[in-house]
């Protein structure tokens, strides 16, 4: 039978500053606010309570361009969002969550010292054309969503060894081609490395009071049709398809060639995309169950990573008392 997966996990939107103003985001602030340790850690223990695996991090790219983020972390005496991050990662740990942290264009050595306590990292690269960051268009005024800078962060992803999540943003004003474009720049990374453990296939979601407010999502067909092509550009690629974000369609693209539900959480809401809901993961298991599959938990790090050991020793013990002999949450 086959495998569906998912990840059950608490997310954490760590702080809303971001120098990138994309013209879809309602995520962003320019009165943000930073969370403090004691109320992340009250996130672990209520997550660690519920079963999950996964602590989420997500985060403005470079936060510490807003003043009052660079305040805040000065007074709890950290030089930077990642020097906070990393004891955020070590905590998560000691509350039995491995890490995965969505940290935006980072150096490849930032990279290499978040490896040490996060199970894997991502970064959307959303597309990989030059074209969507002219004047007018959705990342005219997001210069860290330059092609170039998230190409880099994901080769230098595969040059330490590190899992990697990335994936494309359908429906922001790109073209066909750069759709599958930006699929096969992906590919021609993982090609050379090997790292990269899953592509996400995100459709785009208006949300209010922001440029692209009343701009339309993808269609069905549309969607179905990049899940497709990604299968036959990628063809052994974990492809994730957001159900929250598809909820009453979600199935449709597990006949498709997406074998993977992504991140789910009992506690904690999408802070990205706060109106969808995530769905009840009993529910996801009948109604994936109805299509002949199994649905399986597994850990931020995929099994062909685990049996590659591609983690840090800090991680060994956590990793090795979750997973059977598969790679995947024990049942």
């Amino acid at each position: 039978m086959k495998i569906i997966t998912f990840s059950k996990n608490v997310f954490i939107p760590l702080t809303n500053a971001c120098r990138n103003r994309c013209a879809y985001c309602g995520f962003r602030s320019d009165d943000p606010r930073i969370m403090d340790r004691a109320e992340v850690q009250k996130i672990f223990r209520e997550g660690k309570k519920k079963g999950c695996k996964e602590a989420l991090f997500t985060f403005g790219e470079m936060p510490e361009s807003n003043e009052k983020v660079r305040r805040q972390l000065r007074g709890w005496r950290y030089s930077s969002v990642l020097e906070y991050l990393y004891e955020l990662c070590e905590d998560a740990l000691k509350h039995g969550l491995l890490p995965h942290s969505n940290a935006g264009v980072i150096e490849k050595q930032e990279m290499k010292m978040l490896s040490e306590v996060n199970a894997s990292l991502g970064l959307m690269l959303e597309n990989a054309s030059e074209r969507l960051c002219k004047k007018g268009m959705p990342h005219e005024h997001s210069p860290g969503k330059r092609p170039k800078l998230r190409l880099k962060v994901i080769e230098n992803a595969g040059k330490l060894k590190i899992p990697f999540t990335t994936g494309i943003l359908v429906g922001i004003g790109e073209t066909n081609e750069e759709i599958l474009y930006s699929l096969r720049k992906i590919k021609e990374i993982n090609d050379r490395y090997g790292h990269i453990q899953e592509i996400i296939i995100q459709n785009f979601k208006p949300k209010k009071n922001t440029p692209m407010q009343d701009s339309a999502e993808p269609s069905l067909h549309k969607m179905l049709t990049v899940v497709r092509a990604a299968r036959q550009i990628l063809p052994n690629m974990n492809i994730q398809v957001p159900p929250n974000l598809n909820p009453d369609t979600w199935q449709i693209f597990l006949s498709s060639g997406a074998n993977d539900l992504g991140g789910v959480s009992p506690i904690t809401k999408d802070y990205i995309n706060p109106e969808a809901d995530w769905p009840k993961i009993e529910k996801m298991k009948i109604l994936t169950e109805t299509l002949g599959l199994s649905l399986r938990e597994r850990l931020p790090i995929y099994p062909e990573f685990i049996k590659k050991d591609w983690y840090s020793k800090k991680l060994e013990e956590l990793i090795k008392s979750y997973i059977d002999e598969d790679g995947l949450v024990k049942t």
